[in-house]
């Protein structure tokens, strides 16, 4: 059977004495850099949109949301019993384990707590992020890649690959996390990128949040069925995966908030000024 090897990459980019930089840390940084500059990007645009420095603050939110909504989303939806075991490997982040679900629930309750108390429009700001995210989620599922990890089932297609895992086995399997990222990176944020440019649609809070909804989720649950399912969620049906388990209501918010923005009068434009006086 044909397939690709591996290829050799360390999962240490930097190693200077006790000091070890892994490429996972690094995708998540270059995510958040080039997804914050976006963000500020898109603000520019957007109808009751947060200015500049309100961007700034919330790239620490958000960096913790993610970290923590994303660490906790793994322990509780994948391995509770594992780490229930093993408390201190919890924190052991730079090993990989994180759930993107439990991420994007931190960020969420992040973003309505931020909105509060700077009086922002909650949707107007989800729609800033949520087109910045799948530049988040490329590195993201590239990282996967570099770390072996996350790997899909067994395949006999040209462009299988076998991973180097123990528990992967010496057989050929979908590359699924390169899938992802091309369909959760590249295509959706190309979705989504002339949706940010749009006057009509800008006007409309939660249309693009509601988008990146159900395009992540749909992109997921696809993906799905030829990626390995997880370990120890054998009180699964065979044929769902926690993965679609999860993307399933996600789908149905991203509906739900494209609904309550079509059903609403649109925003006026520019409506910036309404939140404060004018500095000049």
């Amino acid at each position: 059977m044909l397939a690709l090897p591996f290829p050799a990459i360390d999962p240490v980019a930097i190693e200077v004495g006790p000091i070890v930089i892994r490429w996972y840390a690094l995708a998540y940084l270059a995510g958040f850099i080039l997804g914050w500059r976006y963000c500020i990007y898109v603000a520019r645009h957007a109808t009751q949109r947060p200015e500049a420095h309100e961007i700034d603050e919330f790239l620490t939110w958000a960096v913790i949301a993610v970290i923590l909504g994303g660490r906790l989303g793994f322990v509780l939806f994948y391995e509770p019993s594992f780490y229930l075991a093993n408390p201190l490997q919890i924190l052991q982040v730079w090993e990989g384990g994180m759930a993107f679900h439990g991420g994007l629930i931190g960020v969420a309750l992040a973003e309505i707590l931020f909105a509060w108390r700077r009086k922002l429009h909650v949707l107007s700001l989800a729609d800033v992020i949520a087109a910045a995210a799948p530049i988040g989620l490329f590195f993201g599922r590239i990282a996967n890649f570099v770390n072996g990890e996350l790997w899909g089932r067994p395949s006999d297609v040209p462009w299988a690959v076998v991973f180097p895992h123990p528990l992967a086995g010496d057989v050929p399997r979908h590359p699924s996390q390169l899938y992802e990222a091309f369909l959760e990176g590249l295509v959706l944020f190309a979705i989504l990128a002339p949706m940010v440019r749009s006057q009509a649609i800008r006007r409309r809070p939660g249309i693009v949040a509601g988008t990146f909804l159900i395009g992540y989720g749909g992109f997921r649950f696809l993906v799905e069925f030829v990626r390995e399912q997880d370990p120890g969620l054998d009180w699964l049906p065979g044929w769902l995966t926690m993965g679609q388990l999860l993307s399933l209501p996600m789908m149905l918010v991203g509906v739900g908030f494209i609904w309550w923005a079509l059903t609403r009068p649109p925003l006026a434009e520019p409506a910036r000024d309404s939140r404060r006086p004018s500095k000049a």
